[in-house]
């Protein structure tokens, strides 16, 4: 017996991963619109005086909601060309944790808070209004943040030393004084931290003119600190745009060029 339209694989794996069908935009458009609608209640539902009536309403509408995502999730499951490469790709994690917290409630009563992280499905968005130049320039970046992770790394290492050192000789100036706040090297390495990033809570301060000055010193130190990281991405991002056409692809949106082609006809980027 044939099977209906609507359970056979190949049509569902058309509406559902594919955004070139008519079905298949509006399925993403209707999703797209059930998250605003579960992150609205969730925002609302916060709030810690509501109507008795008002949390019932939204209670039974983020509960059908949970189930339509739950069924949207295992329809994916059901369809995908490989269960196990979707269940363990990007996607097919961040569709997993989307459904999860309503049911970890029952265990974590604050994991229903984690539904914050249905958030991050809204970037299908490019996908539903074709705006892939977007996700393009988007992969650059992560590629750029990627190369320079190590000396983000060697960077960051050399700033914990750095709060360290300061954190503890500010203890040695300040622990002394009587109204001093400086009571423990834990307490001074958390306010280098504050200072050094130019947070400055202002819940700790110097009393001593020696710790001031120090305090002073470290301020401006951060506005030349925080700057590296940028620059570092920067350089790499620069490198990475300015790659050559390597196996007859473009460097940004990997599409095939032809062998002359001064720009890529996908994205336009210059060749």
């Amino acid at each position: 017996m044939k099977r209906p339209l609507w359970l056979q694989k190949e049509y569902l794996r058309s509406v559902i991963f594919d955004d070139d069908t008519p079905a298949g935009r509006r399925f993403d458009i209707v999703l797209t619109i059930a998250i605003a609608v579960s992150l609205i209640i969730l925002f609302v539902e916060s709030i810690p005086v509501l109507p008795l009536w008002l949390k019932i309403s939204l209670g039974a509408l983020e509960a059908l909601l949970t189930v339509v995502f739950t069924i949207e999730y295992l329809a994916r499951l059901y369809c995908a060309e490989s269960r196990r490469s979707y269940a363990l790709s990007g996607w097919g994690i961040i569709d997993l944790l989307a459904v999860l917290p309503p049911y970890l409630t029952y265990f974590l009563p604050g994991a229903r808070y984690m539904l914050i992280l249905r958030s991050i499905r809204f970037i299908r968005i490019f996908r539903i209004f074709r705006l892939f130049s977007f996700l393009n320039e988007g992969e650059m970046l992560l590629k750029a943040i990627s190369r320079s992770l190590h000396k983000i790394a060697v960077y960051f290492l050399f700033v914990l030393v750095l709060v360290i050192c300061l954190g503890t000789l500010m203890f040695i100036i300040e622990s002394g004084e009587p109204d001093s706040a400086f009571k423990d090297i834990g307490t001074s390495i958390y306010w280098a931290i504050t200072t050094l990033s130019t947070v400055g809570y202002g819940d700790i301060t110097p009393v001593t003119t020696v710790g001031r000055f120090l305090s002073s010193f470290i301020m401006l130190l951060g506005y030349t600190l925080i700057a590296v990281p940028g620059g570092i991405v920067t350089a790499s991002f620069i490198d990475t745009t300015n790659e050559p056409v390597r196996n007859g692809r473009c460097p940004r949106c990997d599409a095939k060029v032809r062998k002359g082609d001064k720009f890529c006809s996908q994205c336009g980027e210059k060749l």
